[in-house]
């Protein structure tokens, strides 16, 4: 285990990996650390806190032994679409704060919560699921790593890829490309199939004024897409286009993954829409194109450049069945805070579900209405 400690008053203050902060009173810390080392104490202390070293926000741990479902939830866990690919969620959270984010992560108004499971967990969830869509279809499984913020900065994370390498047919991620570095490329070269590079311009102003930090470093990550160019992991380079911003970058980005040989295997471009939504970031200025204007523009860039399912092997594949239909009314017990303020989670029918607009505290039990179910994920509302 990789740590540092430092005291702050009253608290014992461990920061594991980079990322997990865990919070002991001094007092208790003071009582065991002559008989046990701080590893034992990390791990078995109760009063401990947890946060997320790089939002500041609470942090659920989740394991086995927790008890908390891994599906039901699109901040962690797996997500079924119905297809062949396996959406893999280790961890929340982000390092960037980009100003057009759709969950507005890292520096964030809206998010209070943050969760992390537990490797082990995971990869024998995923080994269940992958085994039901074998059953039901004869395409390959693809593992692809993503979630609500930074993936890189799960510290589980080779781990986890090696894991699902021995389990799924392709194992692709998403990431900003901050926290890579050539040797760690070289150590998942192999097991790794493809990497979705989120790049959204050529120029450091617009890249750092894009990515809500000053410290944003461009030219790292062009030189990490360089490195997996040639290494033996695909490059797909994915852009989100906003009007108003980087509309002179897309043929700069397409000229530049070109010329590196972005796209050995699958597509060497995935660029995205800028969609408003609820709970994202909305840069001022920024005006959304609709699909027409969309495709016309991607059209005169370049060919090739709109994406479907099959450019990357997507099939239909039987979903997991649902656990809860629409409309109905449940009793359930709140074991965890939402992502986001009056929200809480419950668990039931070995799912979990979001309760939206609710005051109740963790340990209660509401009266709730299932008002989604699409893809396995379940929100209810108080009623």
């Amino acid at each position: 285990m990789d740590y540092s400690k430092t005291i702050d008053g009253n608290k014992v203050i461990f920061v594991i990996n980079g990322t997990i902060e865990v919070k002991i009173p001094k007092k208790i810390y003071d009582r065991y650390s002559g008989r046990y080392d701080d590893e034992e104490i990390i791990s078995s202390c109760t009063k401990k806190e947890l946060y997320n070293a790089v939002t500041g926000r609470r942090l659920y741990y989740i394991s086995e032994e927790s008890d908390i479902p891994l599906i039901g939830h699109t901040a962690f866990g797996i997500i079924d679409r119905g297809t062949n690919l396996l959406q893999v969620r280790p961890s929340s959270g982000c390092n960037l704060n980009c100003i057009f984010c759709s969950v507005d992560e890292g520096k964030s108004r809206t998010k209070v919560t943050d969760y992390m499971v537990d490797v082990d967990y995971l990869a024998k969830k995923f080994e269940e699921i992958a085994d039901f869509k074998r059953r039901n279809c004869i395409a390959p499984i693809e593992a692809h790593i993503d979630g609500q913020g930074e993936p890189f900065l799960y510290p589980y994370i080779e781990k986890l890829i090696k894991k699902l390498h021995e389990m799924a047919d392709i194992v692709s991620i998403q990431t900003n490309g901050i926290l890579l570095t050539e040797d760690l490329i070289k150590r998942i070269d192999g097991y790794v199939d493809r990497i979705n590079l989120s790049m959204h311009s050529m120029d450091e102003y617009t890249a750092r004024r894009l990515a809500g930090i000053k410290s944003y470093d461009l030219s790292h990550v062009i030189e990490m897409a360089e490195v997996i160019a040639g290494s033996s992991i695909d490059l797909l380079i994915a852009p989100v286009w906003v009007p108003g911003y980087n509309d002179e970058d897309m043929k700069k980005i397409i000229e530049f993954g070109e010329r590196i040989g972005a796209g050995k295997k699958w597509k060497a471009f995935g660029i995205q829409k800028y969609e408003k939504y609820k709970f994202g970031r909305k840069p001022k200025s920024a005006k959304m194109m609709n699909f027409k204007t969309f495709y016309r523009k991607l059209d005169e860039i370049g060919e090739g450049l709109k994406l479907y399912p099959e450019d990357f092997g997507i099939v239909k594949c039987a979903s997991l069945p649902k656990k809860f239909r629409v409309g109905e009314r449940v009793r359930l017990k709140i074991e965890m805070h939402g992502r986001v303020r009056n929200e809480m989670i419950a668990v039931a029918r070995g799912r979990v579900v979001q309760i939206i607009n609710t005051h109740k505290k963790v340990g209660d039990t509401v009266n709730a209405r299932i008002t989604r179910n699409k893809h396995n994920i379940y929100v209810a509302r108080e009623e």
